[in-house]
């Protein structure tokens, strides 16, 4: 294929062994850009500054501190042997601070491993914030146990001490990390830990921290709010190409606003206004993590930093809607804490983590997934382009495609490997999942479940001897069956724990905005199509206005994997579609004409692209793809599934003059096969 320059860097995917990293994922923190509040938060803000100031104004000191001549306000200030006389202002903060009683629920300094765990809301998020202006920030005081639970998107920097954010660690000296919390999925919440540093001169280096990003007023205030076991953390705006993309849509542009059940809880006049992010009350629970489910957290760190004869392989099951996904990111931020990397096999077909639907991959983890599945979308090590979000059609093409993902693994691979798997657990679904378990060296399979009946059997080592696999039958052998070679293998045998999920609606499907399956899969899609945007600040560009790459008919298989088309309507069936670009390990040659193949092949995918459109006079494809041109140029194969693109894509295009292209209002869906085909789950064979 044909390419244009881009600069892309990728890093190499070593394999890193298991060691304690922590305080050494140390980078430069990540510039923000200014960020505006959307017009419906606009309306709110004013609205309840409006009521505030029927109220009686508070009145503030007037006399300020005055910086002391020769000496930048910005400088740490050291004093030895009774250098700080009882006139400065550093003696009466402390004294201040001293006497100061029942601030944030702590008494005196001594009793501040006692703070009792709260949600900071309104009033306490006056006194332990403070905002500068100039450099469109906000630094905020937590005491251990506290929370900040929110809505929106920022960028977070830990300046000392320690905070928790969906099982991660982010301590002082780390890089910025940008937390997303969207309407679509639960609100995250930033917790306090218990830091690694107690000592007695924490006043002076939490002094040199607030120097450096507030004014000298605000770095009284928050001077008197620094104890033993405190936190300091660096609140900054956000904005990409990604969120600038979705906001793009009208009907995505409160995407990261709170929810209409939200907004009578959400505090809106702090010192957080104008970041992006809108705290929420105690009213409003975050991520409930059950005793179950740290049980089983502290039992795979534990297996992992313990000496395992090979790597840990962690297998996720469980019926739809139990929070398999929010569970995989918890395991994956929680082994971060301790490790370099952690492996990935994506097994789910509809739900996936980092790519869109219909795809299956295996990746290397390296950074914290601190939001949903399309605020963290990334080119996998490996992929193949199943093409549809079930595998209901072809369960054989499905179980041989995660065996070619699984052969692309190092056998001497010492990182852990976390695998999700579908929500389908009844039938062929359950099937698939013996299956599965038979054919990889798993060591624990985490199996989540809601309410008080199980959704499909406890898939112990002992129900495995026994059950019927799609491929696989009893007695079955462990591990890939090819790679043994006719020796015999020990019986299976790994760790199961069984987790209660017993959040709100477990087991059911969300029905606010933006929580349906299809409504996810539209915002995944939607993100890896953001790629496409510049990465600088500036209008969004409708795809038509993008310039894409052109592929001669002669250069390129074109196959359909979902369907059987016949060859005459092949380009109809395909112009305008979503596609994977892959690579076959045959050499494509073309007797003049387009290449079309009979039947769906299983290879290798480095992305995914847009058929924008077919010139049959000239001979060219014209694909727009995020993809960099070198590895392009390795693509001679385009695969066209059942994934479509979302409607707002060709619906809303700006700048477009005559009507909209592929879009049409003279269709009837009367006609006989003009409705969606239904599948039926769960059908058991009468073999079986």
């Amino acid at each position: 294929m044909k390419a244009k320059k881009v600069s892309h860097s990728k890093g190499s995917a070593t394999s890193q062994k298991w060691k304690d990293v922590r305080g050494k994922r140390c980078r430069t923190p990540i510039g923000s850009s200014d960020l505006n509040s959307t017009p419906v938060m606009v309306g709110m803000i004013k609205e309840h500054q409006g009521a505030v100031k029927k109220k009686p104004a508070v009145k503030r000191l007037k006399n300020k501190s005055k910086p002391v001549p020769g000496k930048s306000v910005s400088q740490t200030k050291t004093f030895t042997n009774g250098d700080m006389g009882l006139d400065s202002d550093e003696f009466r903060d402390w004294k201040e601070y001293s006497q100061s009683v029942q601030e944030n629920g702590l008494k005196t300094q001594g009793a501040s491993d006692d703070a009792r765990a709260c949600r900071l809301d309104g009033t306490s998020l006056h006194q332990c914030a403070e905002r500068d202006d100039q450099r469109k920030h906000a630094v905020l005081v937590m005491q251990k146990g506290q929370t900040l639970c929110f809505r929106g998107k920022c960028l977070l920097t830990c300046l000392y001490g320690r905070v928790d954010v969906m099982g991660f660690t982010i301590e002082e000296g780390q890089q910025s990390y940008p937390l997303f919390s969207p309407a679509s999925h639960c609100p995250l919440t930033i917790r306090v830990v218990e830091g690694c540093d107690d000592s007695p001169d924490h006043g002076s280096a939490a002094t040199g921290i607030l120097c450096r990003y507030l004014p000298p007023a605000s770095q009284k205030k928050l001077l008197k709010k620094v104890v033993s076991n405190s936190s300091i953390i660096l609140l900054e705006p956000m904005e990409t190409q990604l969120t600038r993309f979705l906001s793009s849509f009208s009907h995505l542009s409160s995407l990261f606003d709170p929810t209409v059940g939200e907004l009578m809880s959400a505090v809106l006049d702090t010192p957080l206004n104008g970041l992006g992010m809108i705290p929420l009350v105690s009213s409003i629970e975050g991520l409930k993590v059950s005793p179950s489910c740290r049980e089983s957290l502290d039992a795979v760190v534990s297996a992992c930093r313990g000496d395992m004869d090979g790597c840990a392989v962690i297998l996720v099951c469980g019926a739809k809607n139990v929070g398999k996904s929010t569970y995989i990111r918890m395991v994956i931020n929680t082994l971060l804490n301790h490790t370099t990397s952690v492996d990935y096999l994506e097994a789910d077909l509809g739900q996936t983590e980092f790519t869109p639907a219909g795809c299956l991959s295996l990746l290397t983890v390296r950074e914290p997934l601190l939001g949903p599945p399309f605020t963290h979308q990334r080119e996998p090590d490996h992929m193949v382009y199943y093409g549809e979000s079930s595998c209901e059609s072809d369960l054989s093409r499905y179980l041989e495609s995660l065996k070619s993902l699984w052969r692309r693994r190092s056998p001497s691979r010492e990182t852990p490997i976390v695998i999700n798997t579908m929500g389908w657990v009844k039938g062929f679904g359950l099937q698939l999942l013996v299956d599965m378990l038979r054919f990889f060296p798993v060591s624990h399979v985490i199996q989540l479940a809601h309410g008080g009946d199980a959704q499909c059997p406890a898939l112990t080592p002992e129900f495995l001897r026994t059950a019927h696999g799609f491929q696989t039958h009893p007695p079955a052998q462990t591990a890939l069956d090819e790679f043994t070679e006719g020796t015999q293998s020990p019986p299976l045998t790994y760790v199961h724990m069984s987790v209660l999920s017993n959040f709100n609606g477990a087991g059911c499907q969300g029905t606010a905005k933006h929580q349906r399956t299809n409504e996810q899969r539209e915002l995944s899609l939607l993100a890896y199509l953001a790629q496409l945007q510049s990465a600088d600040p500036g209008p969004v560009r409708p795809l038509h206005s993008l310039t894409p790459y052109q592929v001669p008919h002669t250069d390129v298989a074109l196959g359909v994997v979902h369907f059987d088309v016949a060859p005459s309507d092949m380009f109809y069936a395909a112009n305008s579609g979503l596609v994977g670009l892959c690579c076959l390990a045959e050499k494509v040659t073309s007797k003049g004409g387009p290449v079309l193949l009979s039947r769906a092949p299983i290879c290798p995918c480095v992305g995914l692209g847009v058929l924008r459109g077919i010139d049959m006079a000239r001979g060219f494809y014209f694909v727009l793809t995020p993809i960099d041109p070198a590895v392009l140029r390795k693509v001679n194969c385009l695969l066209l599934g059942a994934t479509s693109w979302p409607a707002c894509i060709l619906t809303v295009q700006g700048d477009f003059q005559g009507e909209l292209p592929y879009v049409t209002s003279d269709y009837s869906f009367d006609l006989t096969g003009a409705g969606k085909l239904r599948f039926f789950k769960g059908l058991q064979r009468s073999s079986h």
